[in-house]
């Protein structure tokens, strides 16, 4: 089973990104033929600082390194370093409807955002498709908010397999039913976008300082609280297990729980948590020299793997002559 997916380099990784995508993707690798990489095409919608975008990409590089995956175990690579998905999602971009992209409620919510409307946000889901449809791969692994444009992946992969015949394999999207949306600490999903975020590797004191500003609402502590209404609990329990999520859940209904306790279990938690990942990437930073190779090699064998479909889709298509 081939399992794809992809991560922004557009800010800090937060946990969001960690139970939604990077710890399944990470898991897959045990049995799995798996391919991860970083989209940095995808994040040139939004971020327009060179050194910005640069420096997030090795940053989620290391990220990905520290919290587990392993670059002999799978295929990882920056989307950059693959130029055949451009080739690709511009032959897709021609078998892809307006009325299409045009349903897409991402692209409407971030222009309802405030986002700039331009090409690149509004074609994004084509660039999506060609990644996934250029290694055929078979599984997904995205949050609840990607799983539109994993379907109208599939739809523009039918539509060319009805123009010219069996090409593409349709992907399937996985969803991690226990983290599909995680809030924020505004309670909103947790963004990038929307500066909500609790990030992997912040310092303490800025980890603190997030934690402690989590919106919650103005019940007395002598009071019993409503676990399934509270974003706090939500995100504490990403880091709980089922034992443990009941007491908590218990703890709430009965009464004389503060949300400031609660606040601390929650930084006790992600600090210990995260703390031997944190080690790992101070170890990784001292050879970035080592860390673009290993890239290197990973862009080497996902460009092995994309060349066999391209080559296919320019025969289909007309482009070999």
């Amino acid at each position: 089973m081939r399992v794809l997916s992809g991560i922004q380099p557009s800010g800090a990784l937060h946990i969001g990104n960690y139970f939604a995508m990077m710890r399944p993707m990470i898991k897959y690798q045990e049995e799995n033929e798996l391919f991860c990489f970083i989209v940095n095409y995808h994040a040139l919608t939004t971020v327009q600082d060179k050194n910005r975008l640069a420096q997030g990409t090795m940053d989620a590089i290391l990220d990905f390194l520290a919290l587990g995956l392993d670059p002999e175990r799978s295929i990882f690579y920056v989307q950059a370093d693959v130029p055949e998905v451009c080739e690709l999602t511009w032959i897709l971009n021609n078998h892809t409807s307006m009325g299409l992209l045009e349903r897409a409620t991402s692209y409407k919510d971030k222009i309802a955002k405030g986002f700039i409307p331009h090409a690149g946000l509004f074609e994004y889901p084509v660039l999506m498709a060609a990644d996934i449809l250029l290694y055929q791969a078979h599984i997904v692994p995205v949050g609840r908010d990607q799983k539109q444009h994993l379907e109208m992946t599939r739809d523009i992969a039918i539509k060319f397999n009805n123009t010219y015949g069996e090409t593409f394999v349709l992907p399937e999207a996985r969803i991690e039913d226990d983290s599909a949306v995680i809030p924020g600490i505004d309670g909103q999903k947790m963004s990038k976008s929307y500066d909500n975020t609790l990030n992997i590797f912040a310092d303490e004191k800025n980890l603190r300082k997030k934690i402690m500003s989590i919106v919650t609402d103005s019940t007395p502590v002598e009071m019993p609280k409503n676990p399934d209404k509270c974003n706090l609990y939500a995100l504490l329990s990403l880091f709980l297990n089922q034992n443990e999520k009941k007491e908590l859940a218990d703890r709430y209904l009965a009464g004389g729980l503060g949300y400031g306790k609660v606040k601390q279990e929650l930084f006790e938690r992600m600090w210990e948590y995260f703390t031997p990942h944190r080690r790992k990437r101070e170890q990784l930073t001292q050879n970035i020299g080592a860390i673009r190779d290993i890239m290197k090699r990973g862009a080497e064998k996902a460009r092995q793997a994309a060349f066999p479909t391209l080559q296919q889709v320019r025969d289909r298509v007309g482009l070999n002559y």
